[in-house]
């Protein structure tokens, strides 16, 4: 299969893909929403009883070819400086600039990434 047609069943996918939420996160405000494992040995959520949430299983999943790849489908490469450039293919890969980089480096990537063809996928207009 093609690459597009890839990310159409991934973005077809992600839509069922229900939220997974830490186990009785609602009742305490310690718990972060964040996804936990259930251990305990009476856990519903473990035992898989009915309106207790989804656990994460491999049919999630995205398809393989496409996993990791941004939404349309380019392959998403750090860059913190003008030199990391030379090893991207205008084709298949976007930089994102590091967040710690400054304004006048963020220049000379955002100068050089012109030339070359590469797209900025976080680029502001300064």
């Amino acid at each position: 299969m093609e690459k597009e047609e890839m990310l159409k069943i991934r973005k077809k996918i992600k839509k069922k893909k229900p939220e997974f939420k830490r186990q009785e996160y609602s009742r305490k405000k310690s718990l972060d929403r964040k996804w936990r494992k259930p251990r305990g040995l009476h856990s519903k959520l473990r035992k898989h009883e009915k309106a207790r949430g989804a656990l994460p299983k491999p049919g999630y999943g995205s398809p393989s070819a496409v996993r990791g790849l941004s939404r349309d489908g380019y392959r998403e490469v750090l860059v913190r400086n003008p030199g990391d450039l030379v090893k991207m293919d205008p084709k298949e890969d976007v930089a994102i600039i590091a967040g710690g980089v400054g304004k006048k480096k963020r220049l000379e990537i955002m100068e050089s990434a012109e030339k070359k063809n590469i797209k900025v996928g976080n680029h502001k207009l300064i």
